[in-house]
């Protein structure tokens, strides 16, 4: 199968606007073409399932589908930040990223795509002041430990917003240190999500949780403080 008529697929599978086969493919090939490596993997024909629709499988969840305001964390090369602003194009996107020439190359893509709904933020999430408080959804594709990710997001979240993170399987340790970290930070149990985004994708799951109380006074920590002495169920 082309590239194109499996974006075509991908784009009747979950119900795209008129221009998102379109705009996926110019974003696949603006990943192609860029000379960093920003990614490893750069083939469109690769991509496609391994970026687009792995981060298109999100709009199973009625949580991401009606997202207005979100924060993709550690955004890269754009999934799944880029691929969720041209599938919603209702929604804002802030893609927030600290590295600068992954900063760069998002702003040409955000450019090249015309995409009138995206903001790039280069720098910290735990120094984006701006973003506080003030998103329905805080997505993350293979970032970091999902304790990590629940301090992340929590600050970024209003009340009753969502984290959805894009994981294979976890248990043990990283399963345990997700839940003490939710209950330290005002967000939900996580829920783990089996799903498919295509054939051979091995096991994949989106954990996804609610912000149901307030993000407690020292949050968000200074930056780097997440990795460094994460939250732990042993503390």
């Amino acid at each position: 199968m082309t590239v194109a008529a499996r974006l075509g697929e991908l784009a009747a599978r979950y119900e795209l606007p008129a221009t998102a086969a379109e705009r996926l493919g110019a974003l696949l090939e603006e990943v192609a073409s860029e000379p960093s490596a920003i990614t490893s993997v750069r083939d469109p024909a690769e991509g496609v399932d391994v970026h687009v629709a792995d981060s298109l499988v999100a709009l199973e969840l009625p949580e991401v589908r009606r997202a207005r305001l979100i924060a993709d964390l550690g955004s890269g090369g754009g999934f799944p930040g880029l691929v969720l602003a041209i599938a919603l194009p209702e929604a804002h996107v802030a893609l927030v990223e600290s590295v600068s020439r992954k900063c760069a190359f998002l702003r040409r893509a955000v450019e090249a795509l015309a995409l009138g709904n995206v903001e790039v933020v280069c720098g910290r999430a735990e120094e984006w002041p701006e973003g506080l408080g003030a998103h329905d959804l805080v997505t993350a594709r293979a970032l970091a430990p999902l304790s990590v990710l629940v301090e992340y997001a929590a600050p970024l979240l209003a009340a009753g917003g969502h984290l959805v993170a894009w994981k294979g399987r976890i248990e043990g340790v990283e399963t345990a240190d997700g839940r003490a970290a939710a209950a330290a930070l005002g967000m939900s149990e996580p829920s783990a999500i089996a799903v498919s985004p295509f054939v051979d994708a091995g096991d994949r799951y989106l954990y996804l949780n609610s912000k149901v109380s307030s993000t407690p006074p020292g949050y968000p920590r200074r930056p780097g403080m997440a990795r460094k002495r994460p939250i732990r169920a042993s503390t």
